[in-house]
């Protein structure tokens, strides 16, 4: 492991001398410019509308945002291992799987999902010692508007929303994968891999059913294919046994044993038979099995394919796929709003304390995070467009944080 590690240091060593030699030329030639040439280069550089006030705000907001986020993770994994310890001795796990499979993805999951209320806490925790110190009298009263105020915040709300986002799109789906199929061999959560009575359209006026099908084998049973064409059926394919090529470089292929071709031209019919086929098929094993919790191991822009090519098949089983690709997109604005409601609440300092103004805002934050489960929930169940079910949760508490906005100090 350690000869590994100094192999890996030596090459990026060698890596970044190459790179400094590469840009030596350039940075001499940089030098040698007069300083009226680079002048304009300087307003490019958007870090000179950060003040040593603003850096301060920025550390603050993200060191506390990691260190409760480690806090509580670290928490729900010491719960979570004394409730699957048994499971994990009882189907012989083994640890590298439980620490690189398992953990490893619960992590950025849980993260992630729980991210608005992290940022909350951490925003409530850092601002309200702040005011407690007078150090947001101090800046109001040198002139600094609330709204100046609230520049650190954004940005750094930013930052979160913007890693979250990516987290949620394309990193922890592929991690996704990994811990379902974890739990399906070691906490016996079996995943369903097969289906009966399969009937589905492929392409336009063609039509595939399947009497069984065997996700682990990628085979189906009782195969039929029928292509219509003004209403009129012009072409049928049966096969008692039919699997997917997983090893072929082209998508939608697939092998049909003992087939029978029959095709209609007005009143004649042919018919072609034989033992095995190659043949191309616009469907695929995962359009066949669906199972609980299959639209989070898809990265966003797979959601959005899967979903037009569902919708133009006339399928109706994409409304929890539609609300998992809006929902991505609008969790990520939670970080903004719950910043504007924290800040808001917190940045007063009161005789009292913040006990009351920070229960209202954890219950703010809960209900928020509730909202957006229920409305899903409604989506799926009671016919909610997808796109206004995950935009709700957004919209109201929108409005919430302007009221609070205007009620802040000034």
């Amino acid at each position: 492991m350690k000869e590994k590690i100094k192999k890996i240091w030596q090459t990026m060593k060698r890596w970044w001398l190459r790179l400094v030699i590469m840009l030596q030329p350039f940075l001499k030639w940089l030098r040698g410019l007069p300083w009226y040439r680079l002048a304009p280069l300087k307003k490019l550089n958007p870090f000179r509308y950060l003040k040593r006030m603003d850096w301060y705000i920025i550390k603050k907001f993200i060191g506390t945002y990691i260190y409760s986020i480690v806090l509580i993770i670290s928490i729900s994994i010491v719960f979570d291992v004394n409730e699957n310890l048994a499971k994990f001795t009882n189907y012989h796990a083994p640890l590298r799987a439980i620490v690189f499979d398992y953990y490893a993805n619960f992590v950025p999951y849980f993260a992630n999902l729980f991210s608005p209320l992290f940022v909350f806490i951490a925003v409530i925790f850092f601002t309200s010692k702040l005011a407690g110190n007078s150090e947001i009298i101090a800046m109001l009263a040198c002139g600094m508007s609330f709204k100046r105020l609230l520049r650190p915040y954004i940005i750094s709300a930013a930052l979160i929303a913007t890693l979250n986002f990516f987290l949620g799109a394309y990193i922890i789906p592929r991690g996704t994968v990994v811990r379902h199929d974890f739990e399906s061999l070691y906490k016996n959560n079996k995943k369903n891999t097969s289906a009966s009575n399969i009937q589905l359209m492929v392409d336009k006026g063609v039509v595939a059913y399947l009497s069984q099908y065997d996700d682990i084998r990628k085979t189906g049973y009782g195969f039929a294919l029928y292509k219509f064409e003004n209403k009129k059926m012009v072409s049928q394919m049966n096969a008692s046994v039919i699997q997917y090529d997983t090893i072929s470089e082209e998508r939608y292929h697939w092998k049909a044993r003992n087939y029978k071709i029959r095709t209609l031209k007005g009143m004649r019919e042919q018919i072609t038979s034989g033992n095995e086929i190659d043949t191309l098929i616009q469907m695929e094993p995962m359009d066949l099995v669906f199972s609980k919790g299959q639209q989070e191991t898809f990265t966003s822009p797979e959601l959005l394919r899967y979903i037009s090519k569902q919708q133009e098949r006339g399928s109706s089983n994409v409304v929890q796929y539609e609300v998992e690709y809006h929902k991505r997109i609008a969790s990520s604005f939670a970080s903004f709003i719950l910043t504007i409601i924290g800040v808001s609440l917190s940045s007063r300092k009161r005789k009292g304390g913040m006990g009351l103004y920070l229960g209202i805002g954890l219950a703010l934050s809960f209900t928020y995070i509730l909202l957006q489960t229920v409305s899903a929930t409604f989506a799926i169940n009671a016919g909610t467009p997808p796109m206004l079910a995950a935009w709700i949760p957004n919209i109201l508490y929108a409005i919430i944080a302007y009221f609070c906005y205007r009620q802040a100090p000034n």
